[in-house]
């Protein structure tokens, strides 16, 4: 991707203050409600929405401005239904044989089990790769802090989608190379995280979690 030179003015909105901390716990409020769900409804989401979230996504700000990411959506049954087939014949090796005992315990209120049908029932999929260095022909072009930036991007993602309304689910099952061919990505990307999308089943529950209380997480110095 070639990159424009030069500088233009900031376009920066500064709020009144007393707007300030009503956006601001507003944003909070919604964000707070954001739950992993696994049971999900077949019900249809229009695409509108996922591409509005994409968008936002590619919007983060990234090492050298190198946008190391590719956002791959599936619909497709017979996609979904594969990269389920595969998924789970990597967590059952996981959790029959790879993962320590600790893990386990640490996973044990969760419920979770190799199982995965959230991977076909969701209306979609959003497969997101990173890309760990461009390429112009044969020559390789380095990026910088890809993981950062991925991170990042993915953090946008999920917040565009609970704001549109929608329920997501961080799911990293491992090792996740089937993603790649599956998917048919060129050998340059790598699958970093597999978000399923879609509306809750009626009757989706979720564990009960507490998060850190604010003294636990911020230092003020």
């Amino acid at each position: 991707m070639k990159q424009e030179r030069g500088f233009r003015r900031l376009d920066f909105e500064r709020l009144p203050p007393g707007e300030q901390p009503e956006r601001a716990l507003e944003f909070e409020r919604r964000m707070r409600t954001r739950r992993s769900v696994r049971d999900f409804s077949a019900e249809p989401v229009a695409v509108e929405l996922i591409e509005s979230a994409v968008r936002t996504a590619a919007s983060a700000p990234s090492g050298a401005n190198q946008q190391p990411w590719r956002f791959v959506v599936v619909s497709d049954p017979e996609i979904k239904r594969r990269i389920r087939e595969a998924a789970e014949a990597e967590e059952k090796e996981n959790y029959e044989r790879r993962f320590p005992d600790e893990w386990l315990e640490a996973l044990e209120p969760f419920g979770t089990d190799w199982r995965k049908p959230f991977l076909e029932t969701a209306p979609y999929l959003i497969v997101v790769f990173r890309i760990d260095y461009g390429l112009d022909g044969e020559r390789k072009i380095k990026h910088y802090y890809v993981q950062e930036s991925v991170g990042i991007a993915c953090g946008f993602l999920l917040a565009a989608l609970h704001v549109a309304g929608l329920a997501t689910l961080t799911h990293t099952p491992s090792p996740m190379g089937f993603l790649t061919e599956i998917l048919d990505r060129p050998k340059n990307e790598r699958p970093f995280l597999l978000i399923p999308v879609g509306y809750p089943a009626p009757e989706a529950e979720v564990p009960i979690l507490a998060k850190k209380p604010i003294e636990d997480v911020l230092s003020r110095i």
